[in-house]
């Protein structure tokens, strides 16, 4: 009898071990990082762009990519990469560009248009997006 005791409760406890131990990790998750980035063709003003990502080099990557697909034209450049915030791309009427990021939408769209103007005339944001985070 003592040992059929002993058994449930080494069951019981080995069960229970496990869970627990998953807590910490679930909530790791819930505090990472998210990465976006915005990149830009100035020779056809394509762009493309990403959030969520885990790593800032696959957030860059993935918005090259996208800015390819539509630019087709090998010169797309990551203008912003921004982590648990906001970025923002300003066009200029000329096709040059600046870009900003910021903890929410007003701020990376405020850098943004203060960028491009450095660079062009008529500046506008074409483009914002920001993480979950």
């Amino acid at each position: 009898m003592f040992r059929s005791k002993m058994s449930r409760l080494l069951l019981a406890i080995s069960i229970t071990v496990p869970s627990v131990g998953l807590v910490p990790a679930q909530q790791a998750l819930a505090n990472a990082d998210n990465f976006g980035a915005i990149a830009y063709s100035s020779a056809t003003g394509s762009y493309g762009y990403s959030y969520d990502y885990a790593m800032s080099q696959a957030a860059t990557n993935a918005a090259l990519r996208y800015c390819e697909n539509y630019s087709g034209t090998g010169d797309c450049q990551s203008l912003v990469v921004f982590k648990n915030g906001c970025g923002a791309l300003a066009q200029a009427s000329d096709n040059s560009a600046g870009s900003g990021w910021g903890v929410d939408r007003p701020t990376a769209e405020s850098y943004a248009l203060q960028s491009c103007r450095q660079y062009g005339p008529n500046c506008k944001i074409i483009r914002w997006v920001c993480t979950s985070r």
